[in-house]
């Protein structure tokens, strides 16, 4: 396929982030488009036209993807490339969007070009992929891979609502995300290009991050049982602390992470205690934690480590502790023909590269059940993400896109790409 332009990227790249970033909840500092709100939902309908105005067959599926069609010459299957526009509460404007906005324009891009792709090319915004209060991340990618499952709808928000029942009142069809897996083996590929997340790409001064693997990701809830009783009668050696055994759990699981091999984390986000006075020993404490590494055995390992450490630590100070394990997805390795793609084309554009871990999780790693999965990344500006100071340089983004596009084309001219 011959060399396609790109007059015009930057521009349509930077008009679409300024859009999405006013559709957001005004409450939040920084930018909050969380699954199932109200700007989440006009941010989808935004989404859908921006998709049509490309020259894309644009449909919602069953489980509430946003999906572009640009028909190839044959009837081979399908390449894949897009990300998703939810966002954390008070996140930032490109984690994802990025990704969504990129795959609308390698289509826009090939379909001006006049020529046409042997492979069908389907572009993607995810529904739901960050993580929320009902413990389900990546709820489209999970859903037409396949690995949606029905218990995982009977789970409820702090406020008591089912997930399920949340998602049938935003106008999707729960009974279809169950039944609607694409199957294995049902792409020719799946692209994703994302910010990084990270400092590596922009401490080693690369353009592109060509992706090796996905973390697994295990997370946790922790319920602590005291006692409550009167802080200024109680002498501090007959205290029931549930508060202070959960403080002693986060230092444990902070250790853990902290003594992990390369490409390992922990992180404890949230604590809650009742009753919640000055006063009062507190008699019941909550803590939701997670671990991530590429390794499956240290996962497997920390996850036991810590069960058994929290539980004799808590008894040590006479609180009970019930544990909960989320787990999330495990480490995914990322296709070697396709980073051999991604490789080749950021050196036919003159852009420096090297290879990368991702310890942030993607939909890519439930779409590469499917067929053959790659991630390429770009640099974030001081590796902030998840936040307000979130940031991209527009020229990497279009690199990135740039990236992407030849990418596609390079594996659109191979038959087959090798499972590796």
């Amino acid at each position: 396929m011959a060399a396609i332009g790109t007059d015009g990227l930057r521009e349509r790249i930077q008009d679409g982030i300024e859009d999405l970033s006013k559709l957001t909840d005004d409450a939040f500092v920084g930018w909050g488009r969380v699954v199932f709100s109200e700007p989440y939902r006009v941010a989808r309908d935004w989404v859908r036209r921006r998709m049509v105005e490309a020259g894309l067959e644009t449909r919602i599926d069953a489980s509430g993807n946003i999906v572009g069609r640009l028909q190839g010459e044959g009837a081979a299957k399908p390449i894949v490339t897009g990300s998703h526009t939810d966002t954390v509460v008070g996140g930032g404007r490109f984690d994802g969007v990025v990704g969504v906005l990129a795959a609308i324009e390698v289509a826009r891009l090939v379909r001006e070009s006049g020529q046409r792709l042997h492979h069908d090319l389907l572009v993607v915004d995810f529904l739901g992929e960050e993580a929320n209060e009902f413990g389900v991340s990546c709820i489209g990618s999970r859903s037409v891979a396949g690995l949606l499952a029905a218990d995982q709808l009977e789970r409820r928000d702090l406020a008591g609502r089912r997930l399920g029942d949340v998602m049938e009142s935003f106008g999707l069809d729960v009974g279809g995300s169950l039944s609607s897996a694409w199957g294995r083996g049902s792409l020719h590929a799946f692209v994703e290009l994302h910010v990084e997340q990270g400092p590596l790409l922009e401490r080693q001064h690369k353009s592109i991050g060509v992706v090796t693997a996905i973390a697994g990701i295990e997370r946790l809830t922790a319920v602590f049982a005291g006692r409550a009783d009167h802080a200024g009668t109680m002498p501090m050696t007959e205290r029931l602390d549930a508060l202070t055994a959960a403080a002693e759990a986060i230092v444990t699981i902070e250790r853990e992470g902290c003594g992990a091999p390369v490409h390992a984390v922990t992180t404890t986000g949230r604590i809650e205690s009742t009753p919640g006075s000055f006063n009062v020993i507190p008699e019941r404490a909550q803590i939701w934690a997670e671990l991530r590494s590429i390794e499956s055995s240290w996962l497997t390992g920390a996850r036991r480590r810590l069960a058994e450490q929290l539980a004799a630590d808590a008894a040590a100070r006479g609180v009970g502790v019930d544990l909960e394990w989320l787990s999330d997805q495990d480490p995914v390795p990322t296709d070697q023909s396709i980073q051999g793609a991604i490789g080749r084309a950021a050196d036919m554009h003159g852009l420096a590269w090297t290879a990368v871990p991702s310890g942030a999780g993607h939909d890519a790693a439930h779409m590469a059940h499917m067929g053959p999965m790659g991630m390429i990344f770009v640099p974030s500006a001081g590796g902030r993400s998840h936040c307000p100071q979130e940031w991209t340089e527009l020229a990497d983004i279009a690199s990135g896109v740039e990236v992407l596009l030849s990418t596609i084309t390079d594996l659109d001219a191979t038959s087959t790409v090798a499972r590796v």
